[in-house]
């Protein structure tokens, strides 16, 4: 099922859901991570693109 139109654009962009097959593995795919490793960031930054996209780079990098 399609969006609706008039939510389309940057809101729509900001969030992020697990519940998605396609964004799960857009995620996954885009951080190199394996689709549980993905839903879980997803999951702990409550839905915002922008924190789970952050959580995602942290946890490419493991601190020294």
């Amino acid at each position: 099922m399609l969006d609706p139109k008039d939510l389309l654009g940057g809101p729509e962009r900001a969030r992020l859901s697990a519940d998605h097959p396609h964004e799960l593995a857009a995620f996954a795919s885009r951080h190199g991570l394996s689709p549980d490793e993905a839903r879980q960031i997803i999951e702990r930054a409550g839905g915002s693109r922008e924190d789970a996209d952050a959580a995602a780079e942290r946890h490419k990098r493991p601190s020294v």
